[in-house]
């Protein structure tokens, strides 16, 4: 399995592509901002070809290449049903002051191709079976993704942010409610074997071990 990440954009979120080995198709998760070239750029180093963009959330800075990667390379994005809105209306699930921050920066607009999710599932792309983990809390469609333990490689969860290395995420956001973001990672991402790694969606790696014994977020989950 290969896995190569970067993080991206003006708020450094770390988008991930996955792909059985170099010179296969790859999954793409989360192009946040200005993630396009790099991804080009990674997919050249690897022989690497997307076939799929998966996001975590529908916020502005996990989603700016995913319009691009999508026109160029003819493929499916797939995201949370309940972020759908984000992509056509970024600035709908941020602050109020964040909103004026932001106001007359563009924005690449909804892809082309879009394919809701709205369960559990678990899709194969790439040769590649994802699971796919419903999160909700951060923001209503919040998805996590996981791959299974295979060939003495323990189970890897892409967690966007919904959890960090030490932390959780925001839930204060509109659309973000804090008992269903506790909940979601209670029952969908704690659950998971200690030694499972975790990649969030800004920041280091880390594992589900690691956060159970101290991330002070979770010690009473």
């Amino acid at each position: 399995m290969l896995i190569a990440g970067f993080p991206a954009g003006a708020l450094q979120a770390n988008c991930y592509l996955v792909a059985t080995g170099p010179g296969a198709g790859c999954v793409v998760i989360d192009p946040g901002q200005d993630s396009a070239d790099r991804v080009r750029q990674t997919c050249a180093e690897h022989q690497l070809t997307p076939v799929a963009v998966l996001l975590t959330h529908g916020h502005f800075d996990h989603v700016g290449g995913a319009a691009e990667l999508s026109g160029d390379y003819g493929i499916d994005v797939y995201i949370g049903a309940g972020d759908r809105g984000m992509l056509a209306d970024p600035l709908s699930a941020v602050s109020a002051e964040f909103r004026s921050f932001l106001a007359g920066q563009e924005f690449p607009g909804e892809p082309g191709r879009v394919v809701d999710i709205d369960r559990p599932t678990v899709l194969t792309l790439a040769d590649v079976p994802v699971e796919v983990i419903p999160t909700p809390g951060h923001t209503p469609g919040s998805t996590c993704y996981g791959l299974a333990a295979a060939d003495g490689r323990p189970a890897v969860l892409f967690t966007g942010d919904t959890l960090f290395a030490g932390s959780i995420g925001r839930s204060d956001l509109p659309g973000g409610d804090g008992a269903l973001l506790a909940e979601s990672i209670r029952r969908e991402l704690l659950s998971r074997p200690d030694d499972t790694v975790v990649l969030p969606g800004h920041g280091p790696s880390t594992s589900v071990g690691a956060e159970q014994r101290t991330n002070p977020f979770l010690q009473d989950t």
